[in-house]
């Protein structure tokens, strides 16, 4: 038994112990979601736009990761919406943003490690950076999403008769929590990621300079500011989302 299928035996039995039914449920989307990336890998390098490969694959971990692992009813309807709004939102926002950049592709880093293969795959490298930036955004805003969404129901459940303002500002108070959480984890997960690599910078005496235009660093760094911004705008998104539903609600 390797260590990498030992662990998962640990992660799913905890799963099972903390969570119960849902854990099971959680630990079978975990496992769909990540067969699914890898068809997403296979569909892209066989030649299949890439940025509509994402699509199609984040649209399907958002519904697994929603329905399957965390939630039922209204709520979860609701937390889906707000994540495809916030993806297409996304989407948009980093088409333009990528190509400004100009950080796809393999960095002077990665050099002495791919200097023996060939790097001319047919496969567009920018393509493949939106495509990147799109799915790490996904985990965020789903969980982000559920939370408020979540959160909010049970507002709604214990208080029926609050007040659309109240209750929007009840999302609020909930997403500076959720904010604080993501975001450091989010900058401790990347430095955590690249930890090696700032090392050895350091040894070589790399200046501040060089930090802010190496590649890898500014993809990165541009990774973790799209997810943040993606969990400041599924939170107001399904805050409003959460509100006109309950104002539908009492209209009807």
């Amino acid at each position: 038994m390797t260590t990498m299928t030992f662990l998962t035996f640990i992660l799913a039995f905890l799963m099972f112990v903390a969570g119960g039914r849902n854990g099971i449920y959680s630990f079978f989307s975990l496992v769909i979601n990540f067969f699914l990336l890898f068809i997403t890998i296979i569909l892209i390098a066989g030649g299949v736009p890439a940025i509509g490969v994402s699509f199609f694959s984040g649209v399907c971990i958002l519904a697994i990761t929603i329905y399957m692992g965390n939630s039922e009813g209204s709520e979860a309807d609701i937390a889906f919406i707000a994540t495809i709004l916030v993806m297409v939102i996304m989407l948009l926002l980093i088409i333009p943003f990528e190509h400004l950049a100009q950080v796809q592709g393999f960095s002077n880093e990665d050099s002495e490690e791919i200097e023996a293969f060939n790097l001319a795959i047919g496969v567009n490298f920018e393509s493949i950076m939106i495509s990147a930036a799109v799915l790490s955004t996904l985990g965020a805003i789903a969980e982000a999403a559920i939370a408020i969404a979540s959160g909010l129901q049970e507002i709604i459940e214990q208080k029926p008769e609050i007040e659309l303002s109240d209750l929007r500002r009840s999302g609020r108070n909930i997403g500076k929590q959720i904010m604080g959480m993501t975001f450091n984890t989010l900058f401790f997960g990347m430095f955590g990621g690249n930890l090696a690599l700032f090392i050895l910078l350091y040894k070589l005496q790399a200046t501040f300079g060089y930090y802010l235009n190496s590649k890898i660093f500014v993809g990165e760094t541009m990774l973790v500011l799209y997810a943040s911004i993606a969990v400041i705008m599924i939170i107001w998104i399904t805050s409003e989302l959460m509100v006109h539903k309950l104002a539908k609600q009492r209209n009807r």
